[in-house]
Order: C-alpha cells, then sequence, then structure tokens
C-alpha cells in the first residue's frame, strides 16, 4: 500500500502544478468525479436523505465513501433541503466486539438529542424514558418541516447488538411519516456481517429492511485522472505519457492471477493517487518529461 503522497516542489515547477492533483480538498461538487455509477449512487444517497430510507454504502478504504457522504451533507445544505444531518462520534471502534467502546444504541440515541435539543441532559433518564424523548424530539423536529439523516461511517465496527437495534431507531415514525432515515458506511466487513448464515440470523430484520450499495473499483481510470487534471488547470498529455495508465493498472491488479482469473482490481481513487503523485515525483526527479510505464514501476 502506497502511503500518503504529495507533490514535491520540483514536480509543481516542472508541471505547472499549483494544487495537488489529487487531493481530496474539493472546494465544489464539480471538483468530484462521478461517472454513471457513481452519479447514480449520488442520486440514492440523496433520496434516502430526503425522503426516507436505510442504505449500506460498502466498499473499500479510499473507495471514495467519505467522499460522497461530505458531497451528500454540502448538497443537503446548499438546497437548504431541511434536512438535519446526524452523526453519532466514532470513537474506540475495535473489531473485539467485547471490547469495543464505539456506537451504541444509547449512544445513537444522545446523538439524536444533541442535534435537536442542545440543552438537553439525559444522564438520570433511564434508558427507556430516553429513548422516548428522543422519539417526541423527532416527532416535533418533523411537525416543524424537518427531516433526520442518522449517518454512521465505519459501520463494519458496529457491535451486532447495534446493528440489531438499528430497526427501531429506522421504525421510528409520526403516523405515515418516517422520521429518521439511516445511512451506513462501512469496508466490506459490513457487508459480511449482514451476509447469509448465522450472522443474518442474528440481524435479519435489519436485512429484509437495508439496501446495500458498493463502490467498485475505477473501470474508467483515464477519465477519472484526466478529470482531475482539468480540475487543477493541467494538461493530461503534459504529464501522463500514453503508456502510464497501462502500467498502473498491471502494477494495481491485486493478487497474482490463479487458474487463469484476473487478480483483483486495487483501482480505487486514493491509491491511484498516491501512486501517481509518487510517479510524478519521480518523473520530475529523473529529469524525465512526463510519466512513462517505467517511472509507474519504479515510483
Amino acid at each position: 500500500m502506497t502511503p500518503k503522497q504529495t507533490l514535491s516542489q520540483a514536480a509543481r515547477r516542472k508541471f505547472g502544478l499549483t494544487r495537488e492533483l489529487f487531493s481530496d480538498n474539493f472546494s465544489s461538487a464539480e471538483d468530484i468525479y462521478f461517472n454513471p455509477e457513481l452519479r447514480y449512487i449520488r442520486e440514492c444517497l440523496y433520496g434516502a436523505a430526503r425522503h426516507g430510507g436505510f442504505l449500506a454504502l460498502v466498499g473499500e478504504s479510499g473507495s471514495g465513501k467519505s467522499t460522497l457522504r461530505r458531497d451528500l451533507i454540502s448538497r443537503l445544505a446548499a438546497e437548504d433541503s431541511r434536512v438535519i444531518p446526524i452523526e453519532p462520534y466514532v470513537l474506540g471502534l475495535d473489531k473485539n466486539e467485547r471490547r469495543s467502546l464505539g456506537v451504541s444504541a444509547k449512544h445513537i440515541t444522545e446523538s439524536i438529542l444533541s442535534a435537536l435539543d442542545p440543552e438537553h441532559c439525559g444522564a438520570t433518564l433511564s434508558a427507556e424514558r430516553l429513548f422516548r424523548r428522543m422519539h417526541e424530539r423527532l416527532r416535533e423536529s418533523s411537525r416543524a418541516g424537518n427531516r433526520h439523516l442518522l449517518i454512521i461511517e465505519e459501520a463494519h465496527s458496529l457491535p451486532l447488538r447495534t446493528i440489531k437495534q438499528l430497526k427501531r431507531f429506522y421504525e421510528l415514525d409520526d403516523g405515515l411519516t418516517r422520521l429518521l432515515s439511516i445511512l451506513l458506511l462501512g469496508q466490506p466487513e459490513l457487508r459480511s456481517k449482514l451476509a447469509d448464515g448465522a450472522t443474518a440470523w442474528d440481524v435479519r430484520e435489519v436485512v429484509q429492511r437495508l439496501e446495500i450499495l458498493e463502490l467498485y473499483p475505477l473501470d474508467d481510470l483515464e477519465g477519472y485522472v484526466r478529470h482531475r487534471c482539468v480540475r487543477v488547470g493541467a494538461k493530461y498529455e503534459d504529464i501522463f505519457d500514453a503508456s502510464a495508465l497501462d502500467a498502473l493498472r498491471l502494477r494495481l491488479s491485486g493478487p497474482s492471477p490463479r487458474n487463469g482469473q484476473a487478480g483483483q482490481s486495487l483501482l480505487y481513487p486514493l491509491l491511484v493517487g498516491n501512486t501517481l503523485t509518487a510517479a510524478v515525483n519521480k518523473a520530475a526527479e529523473l529529469k524525465m518529461p512526463r510519466v512513462t510505464a517505467d517511472v509507474i514501476a519504479g515510483a
């Protein structure tokens, strides 16, 4: 795994770059690359937030989950949608559930109350009274014209007991109006927790209500890299040789193929960006006119 990379001063001068080619410091949605699949997922997240939904967005680290979350929150605010995002702080999550200090049902309840009632102090309330008060605040906020979106990152580390309890949150209503949409963001382990078998038997009522969306590796690598170049005011052909991206695909093809099957693609935005940034720095160091296949292989 290539560590976090930034452009060297020599690379910036050589290729006329005043901004990082693959930074995630986006100033607008136009900075984000959306192919048809990503645009579909973007609209699914938006629709769930505006109209009620229970979604899980699954993807490898660096596949773009957090970027889509940030884009969704910015879009909801820009459109004055009156959707209130509620994001419990994810602290101390541990894959060993017995030692997990992460998100619990009580933690989620407190987060919702904090978002809707900043002066709330429920330290002395029983769990039942705390949940009832949360339901009342959601109902009041909904009747005032608001909607509510619960977003939980690192959801693959949620204890099974918390996943099971999400059904109870999703079913909160005021007559025919659902009071809470839920978006889970997690790595592929989340899908495993929801998969068929003993685990799914524990969480089957959640699985029946949950729609899972998955972020796949980039299948249009050149489109992605060209988009990033345009957004920083650079010309793709001035930086990358025609052989560069084929070499990158080969390098990030994952484990060696066996039995005639292709290796697993690792062409996710974060890893692509770090690898290409390292290659641009290497090309500047070697005084190469552009990034070539050989530079990619040696970066």
